[in-house]
């Protein structure tokens, strides 16, 4: 009953604590798996669809200890003394035995998240792939309704599937640490060319080690730039070429260059229409990632499928049937059922 409360005023019409807790109890509809939520949740997204679309999404990712939180509390903070609103989705690790999660990234960030025109929400990633939640697109989309100039989506680790982030944001940030340089996993094909920016956080721990590997990166991301992702190989003044900022959260340090840079970006992809042709994109590749995802679930939901499942699970796991072979018998089996249902109605 208290999901039938959530309406888009209560979102875009209020403030302080009463705003924070009408976006909280959205994102937990959001987030809920119960048909009946769904459908008040796509009703919801669908009247705050026109309040959104105007804050900043910054993606960030980076290995575990580069610093992530210290530095988003730092950025958040700074953002905030320049008059701007922050929402910050922290995506937290799921056990992959129990499901369960630690969502300790709010306590991370001790400042930030008691702050009035900050609104941190941590959610587990569930297993899904790229270290997103399921929901976070539509959590941000709650944000940019709520008014939120900027909001920043912090991801699991990073690794070859992270690069999820880079499908749902305005920029991508890459976090690294200074004695990285030498190790060249960092520059990972399908995370690194896909960064708009890399961050060298902790520059102050060893500064030759800092400026080592800001410049090995600088080149590693020209090679991308000419082989790799067809939008950071042109090198004008007119299109935003990748680059690598050193800076120290924990001091505070090149907080404000960072952030010039993060505006250049901006300013430069919106004048060229890069901006917009990314957001359409994306927009585009969310609508097919959802069909997907509900054709699956009303799939295996389906009487005739679910009939068969469990064997057709057990002769699989026990090399009887080929996969391939167990996938076409269920289809069919889904498809005789509909036809034979449609056939009853004539």
């Amino acid at each position: 009953m208290m999901h039938r409360l959530i309406t888009a005023d209560a979102i875009v019409a209020t403030s302080g604590a009463t705003q924070r807790r009408a976006i909280a109890k959205a994102i937990t509809l959001l987030e809920s798996t119960r048909s009946d939520h769904r459908v008040q949740a796509d009703e919801l997204l669908t009247a705050l669809l026109p309040n959104t679309g105007n804050s900043f999404r910054l993606g960030i990712s980076g290995v575990p200890g580069v610093g992530k939180s210290t530095f988003i509390e730092v950025l958040g903070l700074y953002l905030i003394a320049q008059g701007q609103r922050v929402a910050v989705l922290t995506i937290d690790p799921s056990s992959t035995v129990s499901g369960g999660s630690i969502l300790g990234d709010k306590t991370r960030m001790e400042k930030l998240s008691v702050h009035e025109r900050a609104y941190i929400r941590p959610s587990p990633s569930s297993g899904t792939l790229g270290g997103v939640a399921e929901k976070t697109r539509e959590a941000m989309l709650v944000c940019e309704a709520a008014g939120y100039d900027v909001v920043i989506v912090e991801t699991v680790g990073v690794g070859q599937s992270e690069t999820a982030v880079a499908g749902m944001t305005d920029m991508f940030v890459l976090m690294q640490l200074p004695n990285a340089g030498d190790d060249l996993q960092a520059i990972k094909k399908g995370v690194m060319e896909l960064a708009d920016l890399v961050v060298i956080n902790k520059a102050d721990i060893d500064v030759d080690a800092a400026t080592r590997a800001q410049a090995q990166i600088t080149s590693a991301l020209r090679l991308l730039g000419q082989h790799g992702h067809p939008d950071h190989a042109a090198h004008n003044q007119k299109a935003w070429s990748p680059r690598v900022v050193q800076l120290s959260a924990l001091l505070g340090q090149g907080v404000d260059a960072f952030w010039n840079a993060v505006t250049e970006f901006k300013t430069l992809q919106t004048a060229n229409g890069k901006l917009a042709a990314r957001r359409q994109q994306q927009a585009l590749a969310w609508m097919w990632e959802r069909i997907e995802v509900s054709l699956r679930q009303e799939f295996r939901q389906h009487p005739a499928v679910r009939a068969l499942l469990p064997q057709t699970l057990a002769d699989v796991a026990a090399g009887r049937v080929p996969a391939s072979s167990a996938a076409r018998n269920l289809l069919l089996a889904r498809t005789e059922a509909m036809s034979t249902a449609i056939s009853a109605t004539l």
